[in-house]
């Protein structure tokens, strides 16, 4: 699978592997690969959402990948309830959105 840009899965509906609707994706975790000639990042996951809120995203870190105190506090109250599903676990996505191979129930909670 082709890796996604962040505009294209910001906002998308992910649905479980019975069809179960997850949430909306608000959020997506990198990993930065320091040392190379370009800087890159891998996703490595993605935060879900039942509330679709425009005020999570980039929420916990400036323009360096860096988060204040304030941000990392203020994150852990508004992201509660959000839910983590892994990079290895999207199947497709696109359209408006995203599928993974797991249940809703199985996936942890931010």
């Amino acid at each position: 699978m082709i890796m996604a840009s962040v505009t294209e899965l910001l906002g998308q509906s992910v649905w479980d592997s019975n069809g179960v609707w997850v949430g909306f994706v608000v959020d997506i975790r990198v990993v930065k690969h320091r040392g190379e000639l370009q800087q890159s990042h891998t996703v490595y996951g993605l935060v879900v959402s039942m509330r679709r809120a425009p005020l999570l995203l980039g929420l916990t870190r400036d323009r360096q990948g860096r988060s204040a105190w304030l941000s990392r506090t203020l994150a852990r109250i508004v992201y509660v309830g959000c839910t983590f599903v892994p990079w290895e676990n999207v199947l497709d996505y696109g359209g408006g959105e995203v599928h993974i191979d797991v249940l809703r129930k199985e996936l942890n909670r931010v």
